[in-house]
């Protein structure tokens, strides 16, 4: 901890706004924390029991996206689809990004759907691996305008999905379970951490190794890019999350320190001014990136952290946390100072 960036503590950057307790959130894995997505301010998505369910802070109502409880198949004929579909899914980690839902199991298992069209487009077996846990999952835009998505596995594999042609079109393989990958905004690097204290980045097209990154002590369970595609994040069981320069990766720039935990999500604004950390229980960070991540806000709350997910507009944070005697999903909404007024006035 003798390492980490001094932190000036106290900021205000998001104020509470709002807790209901309507919508559950469910931790199904004590490791894996990305089950929550907001999609816009006024639409959040959030595991809850055996559902994928839809809130909206707009209207204070929820609604089923999915139902695992029983047997989800898919309704789109194609080659690629696993039409048996599965039963009783536990799912291990989730992402929605515009317009596309994709749920990962324990087994392997992947649940795509499409939010504007009915039912279930594609059901797929990543891996028979006894050990094929999805780990994480990130959707984005190729430069065709094709979309697509990053599922990594516990059986060392991460693998890039087509969802034109519902088709894998990428295996890479690593020595260590893959717990995490971010991919950079330009689309040509992926940030990739696991079960092993160094992570490494590589090429998103051959998967070949560019750069190891050594400094952490234990595994890792979380990453993200800054959108200015520059400076990315690692998230550790050590405590820590450290802060890189793609340009220069010998050692970090700055490293996070929690307070109790591991770290365990990551997210950057939109517009790369605030990054957040969780961790697993108790505490986010809100780091005001444009001072040198040496300003921060801190939540502290009591319960388990099931996931964190800024809004796209950047007006919004959500937080879907998780205790014995209650689960909640919290609102925080972005504080202004509108300095020029005062000087005006």
């Amino acid at each position: 901890m003798q390492l980490c960036t001094p932190v000036e503590k106290g900021q205000l950057y998001y104020e509470f706004a709002h807790n209901t307790r309507s919508v559950r959130p469910t931790i199904f894995h004590f490791q894996l924390r990305n089950l929550v997505w907001a999609t816009t301010r006024h639409d959040v998505y959030l595991m809850s029991h055996m559902s994928v369910l839809h809130w909206s802070p707009l209207t204070s109502e929820k609604h089923e996206v999915i139902d695992l409880q029983g047997h989800v198949a898919p309704c789109v004929k194609h080659e690629g689809n696993f039409y048996e579909g599965f039963y009783r899914t536990h799912v291990s980690t989730l992402a929605v990004k515009n317009n596309l839902l994709v749920a990962g199991g324990f087994q392997g298992e992947l649940i795509c759907k499409f939010l504007d069209r009915e039912g279930i487009s594609y059901c797929s077996k990543s891996t028979h691996d006894d050990n094929g846990i999805t780990n994480c999952l990130e959707i984005f835009e190729k430069p065709s305008g094709s979309v697509h998505f990053l599922a990594s596995n516990n059986d060392c594999g991460l693998r890039d999905f087509d969802m034109e042609k519902f088709q894998m079109c990428n295996h890479f393989h690593f020595d260590w379970a893959v717990n995490h990958t971010s991919l950079s905004p330009d689309g040509k690097i992926i940030a990739v951490v696991g079960d092993n204290p160094d992570g490494v980045l590589v090429d998103a097209s051959s998967g070949k190794v560019i750069h190891e990154l050594s400094g952490h002590l234990d595994y890792s369970f979380a990453s993200a890019w800054n959108p200015d595609g520059r400076t990315f994040a690692t998230g550790n069981q050590d405590k820590t999350c450290r802060i890189w320069d793609a340009r220069n990766l010998s050692k970090s720039v700055a490293v996070l320190g929690g307070n109790m935990g591991a770290i365990r999500s990551i997210r950057y604004t939109s517009d790369g001014k605030f990054l957040a950390m969780a961790e697993a229980a108790d505490f986010i960070h809100i780091f005001d990136v444009g001072s040198g991540y040496d300003r921060k806000q801190e939540l502290d709350f009591f319960g388990e952290v099931a996931g964190i997910s800024f809004s796209p507009d950047t007006e919004a944070l959500f937080v879907s946390v998780h205790d014995r005697n209650y689960s909640s999903l919290l609102q925080y909404s972005r504080r202004r100072f509108y300095g020029y007024l005062d000087s005006a006035l």
